[in-house]
């Protein structure tokens, strides 16, 4: 493993967005074609809308994996809410110029402008965006968590973001986030009724989740997941990971919007818990009887494979770095 790959898993990432698994259907279309990594050079000057509901739109980075000179940064999703008086936009992309093409994207649907913006977490590819958003009277939001992260490594991140990509993620301003919220909240956007889930040891330091009650739709961020496994990592709480999962299951969501991947409904969170908990709790008693991962993966195997190989598109090829993961955090 490169060194510049160990920089970037010790600040952002996660070894998960390694993999690409071209063989599996999509969990929620059963005649979706195989979705491939997008490796086609992006040049136009937006991106494609996807209506998921009334005034709620989603735009899907095609790309899953690392930043690359092909997809100039481009690998995670967001969406956006048109109000009565403006947009509010969960999360910005990785870069300022993905950041202004999206706000190109959304001046395709909706003339009205960019009022809120939601950073989910702290990862460079969903906030490195905000310096196209860095207008006076957009209120940029995350929590107290995240922003801490921001500044730690958000210098790092873009010298990284630049490496990968060769330069072409451009010229990227650092703009944070001027809003902070500290607890679970609810929220009025000209209409539209948020509720902000916060979340610890999930995903990343702390994590929004975004509810809207009159929709059932539910914005996850990377805490949620479609088309890939749940990205875990070193920092990630198991136990308190399936109970934010099992809370979101009880909102009984219609549509679930991911970080990366297609849209969901709830039957992707079930899936996701019933795998966590199945590895946790094998790992977990493995470990207390002295075994060795390597004697987990084979029971793990034959035991989940045929049940969740087809439901994930890096299943084969993360289930060995989830089981070493979660012997990892056995104290």
């Amino acid at each position: 493993m490169t060194s510049m790959l160990n920089k970037f898993l010790f600040f952002k990432y996660h070894l998960s967005i390694l993999i690409i698994c071209f063989l599996c259907f999509s969990f929620n279309n059963k005649n979706a074609k195989t979705e491939k990594f997008y490796k086609k050079e992006i040049s136009s000057e937006t991106f494609n809308v996807i209506r998921v509901a009334e005034n709620i739109y989603s735009i899907v980075s095609p790309s899953f994996g690392l930043p690359t000179p092909e997809n100039k940064g481009w690998n995670s999703n967001v969406h956006f809410i048109v109000t009565k008086s403006g947009v509010l936009l969960f999360d910005t992309g990785s870069s300022e110029s993905i950041g202004y093409k999206i706000k190109r994207t959304i001046a395709s649907v909706t003339s009205l402008p960019v009022r809120w913006v939601v950073n989910s977490h702290s990862h460079a590819d969903h906030w490195l965006g905000n310096a196209a958003f860095a207008d006076t009277t957009t209120e940029i939001i995350t929590s107290k968590h995240a922003l801490t992260e921001m500044k730690k490594n958000g210098n790092d991140d873009i010298t990284f973001y630049n490496k990968v990509t060769k330069g072409k993620i451009g010229t990227t301003r650092l703009v944070f986030p001027s809003s902070i919220i500290n607890n679970n909240l609810k929220r009025n956007f000209d209409g539209i009724e948020v509720e902000f889930i916060l979340t610890e040891e999930n995903h990343s330091a702390g994590d929004i989740i975004m509810w809207l009650p009159k929709h059932k739709v539910v914005f996850g961020g990377d805490i949620l997941s479609s088309d890939w496994m749940p990205i875990i990592t070193d920092d990630v709480n198991i136990p308190s990971l399936i109970n934010t999962l099992n809370s979101i299951v009880e909102l009984n969501p219609t549509k679930v919007l991911t970080g990366h991947g297609n849209e969901t409904t709830v039957r992707s969170i079930v899936r996701d818990i019933n795998l966590l908990s199945s590895v946790w709790k094998q790992v977990k008693l493995d470990s207390e009887n002295g075994s060795k991962p390597e004697e987990t993966l084979l029971k793990i195997k034959a035991e989940l494979e045929p049940q969740y190989k087809l439901l994930y598109k890096n299943y084969t090829t993360e289930i060995e770095r989830y089981i070493n993961l979660m012997y990892s955090l056995q104290n």
